[in-house]
């Protein structure tokens, strides 16, 4: 965001509509952090995108790629292109384990393993610019107000998906509005 562009969101929040929803503030909260680590992460020739599946495979290597994507919280198609880039970066290789031909896991290779020493401490600035005047006790408040919303959130969806809602792809919800094939 440009620094008019933070104005217009600070303008929003404090004085066009303070009152609004939650989710909105959470949202531009996030776009926010989002870019600052964007770009620190570019110094690095690291996306975003990239960072989300090198943090899990610092904690976990060895993943099949169905598991980075539930973990991830991204479509597989989604995995198979950002792990098909990693693997020509050499961040990542990709093998089948003995006797099991179906499920490629993801293991880290000794560059994408070190960029965790590099990479990390640009994560943990970006919280600590974002964090800049706020007391502990209000970090700890809002990171339980936070954690309560993802928990109560998650048991909605188990009761929808208790009920056998889903959510529907892309294409069937363009279908459902245009009356037609994608």
């Amino acid at each position: 965001m440009s620094s008019q562009e933070t104005q217009n969101v600070l303008h929003h929040w404090r004085e066009a509509v303070p009152e609004d929803r939650l989710a909105h503030l959470i949202k531009d909260a996030t776009r926010s952090l989002i870019r600052a680590l964007q770009f620190r992460l570019a110094d690095h020739n690291v996306s975003f995108g990239h960072w989300a599946f090198l943090r899990i495979l610092w904690e976990q290597d060895g993943l099949t790629q169905r598991e980075l994507s539930e973990r991830a919280g991204v479509m597989e198609p989604t995995t198979f292109a950002a792990m098909k880039a990693m693997e020509s970066l050499g961040y990542i290789e990709r093998r089948h384990l003995p006797g099991n031909k179906k499920n490629l896991h993801v293991y880290l290779t000794r560059t994408g393993k070190a960029l965790k020493k590099h990479l990390v401490p640009l994560a943990e600035e970006v919280n600590a610019i974002g964090t800049h005047g706020l007391k502990e006790s209000e970090i700890k408040a809002a990171r339980k107000v936070l954690l309560t919303i993802i928990a109560n959130l998650a048991e909605d969806e188990a009761a929808m998906e208790a009920e056998e809602r889903r959510l529907p792809s892309t294409r069937e919800l363009y279908r459902r509005t245009n009356g037609g094939d994608a």
